[in-house]
């Protein structure tokens, strides 16, 4: 569950069984946070959920200032990063990292095979409209078929964009995932979680199996 910004949605999703809580520093984004709000939140997270900070573009005086700062467990790459910039993040830092990959059309596939070789784990969303601010956290779905045959890349994947209660167990059947990630979905009003609809979404998951 990503793009968390309170102690109390920290409390919600791991209420909710999340088994990984994410911080947003992009500031266009309406779950940004600030590498100080982001340090209080995480001595918030219980033990065993793990604490990744969402970065678009960063250079290294950010990520050197980011992990100084907070007690972060993974790092996920949300721009435009290449697979040489990602390797050199996770040379640098000591950190997993995970990538991730907007997907439209099939000819996005291939990059999911390059990022899988530098990544720790993927994110496969969907891709951002043409124009749009933000690279994530837009409520988009693609076509879940599009991975139907691709159930087995080298490292682990979840799958994002535009899922709810109503349509991840038919997400999961159709694409394989193990793992899934959503953010705009879990808010009454852009940045602000909705405790409902957090514990609404586990319950969701719970029931798939």
């Amino acid at each position: 569950m990503c793009g968390l910004r309170t102690a109390s949605d920290i409390v919600a999703a791991a209420g909710a069984g999340a088994t990984y809580v994410g911080f947003v520093f992009f500031e266009k984004s309406p779950r940004n946070v600030t590498l100080a709000e982001a340090a209080a939140l995480a001595v918030e997270v219980p033990v065993g959920i793990m604490k990744v900070a969402l970065v678009v573009n960063p250079d290294d005086s950010f990520l050197d200032d980011l992990v100084a700062m907070v007690p972060l467990d993974m790092i996920q790459l949300h721009g435009a990063e290449t697979p040489e910039r990602v390797a050199e993040v996770k040379a640098r830092y000591g950190l997993p990292v995970m990538k991730a990959v907007g997907i439209a059309g099939a000819e996005d596939l291939p990059k999911i095979d390059a990022y899988s070789a530098v990544a720790d784990q993927l994110l496969i969303d969907a891709k951002p409209p043409k124009g749009g601010d933000l690279p994530g956290g837009n409520g988009l779905t693609f076509d879940w078929r599009l991975l139907a045959d691709r159930k087995y890349w080298t490292v682990p994947w979840m799958l994002a964009g535009g899922l709810t209660p109503d349509n991840v167990a038919e997400a999961v059947r159709l694409t394989g995932a193990r793992q899934v990630d959503l953010s705009s979905a879990l808010e009454r009003a852009p940045g602000v979680k909705d405790p409902a609809k957090i514990a609404a979404f586990g319950a969701a998951v719970a029931r798939i199996s």
